[in-house]
């Protein structure tokens, strides 16, 4: 049968396929939009169980905030390029818009289908990896930082005893500066009291044995090692805990001294509850 040339335009905007493929769908469907539309999501559907090994380590982390609440949705992908695709971009927003409504902090049947939707039109193997939704609570604020065309996402919570403090400028700015902080540092820990006793214990022991394989502490008295050892220590945790870090906009100053800075300029208290740092194709 002949197939209108304005029916496969009308189905290609409506599914993103492939003019040939439209036209097949079309023909194999005896003219009928609708039945045309479900064969080609079959045909991608095979498509996308055909790419489901390949390897997804590019993406683009989606985020929505509003005061109040941030949701940030990661969207794996095979390539870099698709990852700035504006199909992919306009579907990753739909998808972090739902997860925001649903107040999701994991996948569901229907993020996931939408999620193959837009794999069925971009012809690439395209997954849900991630799914993180952080709501403020009394006297607590939550602010969102992203990097790099959405390849790091930090989302902040600050808590403090005086609920105006959220209406301060240089509050805010600080709650903006501690996420590009923790973007650009990607600290393991927020202070010294969460690394664990065994994980502690580890690191003392990797230490001990340096200074036992370094030949210029042959022969140094015990409390000399003792003191090197816990030295080491301090300067790993002032390395990887983010109160103990050098802060982004005041290198010298920990970023803990900072934070009280501005609490007491601001007549409160400020103590950062949690933050979430997430980088595509990292756990």
């Amino acid at each position: 049968m002949e197939i209108k040339a304005s029916d496969v335009k009308n189905l290609r905007e409506k599914t993103g396929a492939g003019m040939m493929d439209c036209k097949k769908a079309l023909v194999e469907a005896s003219g009928d939009i609708a039945a045309a539309e479900r064969i080609l999501r079959e045909w991608g559907m095979a498509g996308v169980e055909k790419r489901a090994g390949r390897a997804t380590n590019e993406g683009r982390i989606f985020v929505k905030e509003t005061t109040g609440k941030v949701t940030a949705v990661e969207i794996a992908c095979e390539t870099d390029f698709v990852s700035r695709n504006k199909d992919f971009i306009e579907a990753g927003n739909k998808i972090v818009a739902l997860a925001y409504d649903k107040g999701a902090n994991a996948g569901s049947p229907e993020l996931e289908a939408m999620v193959k939707d837009i794999a069925v039109l971009i012809k690439e193997n395209i997954t849900l990896r991630r799914v993180r939704t952080v709501t403020a609570g009394a006297g607590e604020y939550v602010h969102s930082y992203s990097h790099g065309d959405g390849k790091i996402v930090v989302i902040a919570k600050m808590k403090s005893d005086k609920a105006e403090a959220f209406s301060n400028e240089k509050v805010l700015a600080f709650v903006h500066d501690i996420a590009l902080h923790i973007a650009a540092f990607n600290p393991m820990f927020l202070d010294q009291s969460k690394p664990d006793a065994a994980w502690v214990k580890e690191q003392q022991e990797i230490f001990q044995k340096q200074i036992e394989l370094d030949e210029k502490m042959k022969g140094k008295p015990a409390n000399i090692i003792e003191g090197i050892l816990k030295g080491k220590l301090k300067k790993l945790m002032a390395e990887i805990c983010l109160l103990d870090q050098g802060f982004v906009k005041e290198e010298k100053v920990p970023v803990g001294t900072f934070m009280a800075s501005v609490a007491k300029e601001a007549g409160c208290k400020l103590e950062l509850a949690e933050y979430t740092y997430l980088k595509v194709g990292e756990a």
